[in-house]
């Protein structure tokens, strides 16, 4: 595993992004693990988390595209903050741009935030964690509607490696339905693998009944 992965998952942990417990999904499954990014709430936080984003944009898409993407809410944060990393990182300018859950009429008009999308404009969407593909359904005809645009692909923080609304884990049922590439920062398997059993700052993060609590969710929720 890649040595920013696992910064990145002990950065969710030392943020509380990622708790282990007892929660429940937006579909209604209870599950032993939860991703939250609201938890990540100051400036240095959110610099340190573009740079992850940023990283895992290189590494999976490359940087030739024109605009990041970031559906509100949450996506919003998400996509200014790694624009700024790229740029600092990479020296590349792109363009973000998120949408408001209202249309505005007035001033600054119209559904988008931020940088408009014009025809000819490769666009990469940014979220937290996709687990039904639905910000994606209600997405991309916003996007689509600017013109003729190229939506190239999806990453999210985690792949949290279930079974989306079929089969198949959520984001390859995004990469079916909607022609987009998907990637994450890292993997669920790669978080128990850098977590379990092992100490970080004085206690174990994953012990054998998490481990076996996560074991027993994926047999209920993962992909077969």
């Amino acid at each position: 595993m890649a040595n920013y992965k696992q910064e990145f998952v002990e950065f969710m942990v030392d943020c509380q992004v990622l708790k282990f417990g007892d929660f429940v999904t937006k579909s209604g499954r209870k599950t032993p693990f939860f991703v939250n990014t609201g938890f990540y709430r100051t400036g240095a936080q959110l610099r340190k988390l573009g740079q992850y984003y940023a990283k895992a944009i290189s590494d999976n898409f490359g940087l030739d595209f024109d605009v990041l993407f970031g559906p509100a809410y949450k996506g919003i944060p998400l996509s200014v903050a790694t624009t700024m990393a790229i740029s600092e990182e990479y020296d590349k300018e792109i363009r973000y741009c998120s949408n408001r859950k209202e249309v505005k009429d007035h001033g600054d008009a119209g559904i988008l935030l931020g940088s408009p999308i014009s025809s000819g404009d490769k666009v990469l969407l940014i979220e937290d964690v996709t687990t039904a593909g639905t910000s994606i359904a209600e997405t991309l005809p916003i996007i689509e509607a600017q013109g003729d645009v190229m939506p190239i692909g999806l990453v999210v923080s985690v792949d949290r490696m279930e079974r989306g609304t079929g089969e198949k884990s959520a984001l390859d049922e995004i990469e079916e339905k909607y022609g987009l590439k998907t990637a994450a920062v890292v993997t669920m398997a790669e978080v128990v693998e850098h977590l379990h059993n092992k100490e970080y700052k004085g206690q174990i993060i994953i012990n054998d009944e998490i481990k076996q609590a996560i074991d027993a969710y994926y047999e209920k929720y993962g992909v077969k």
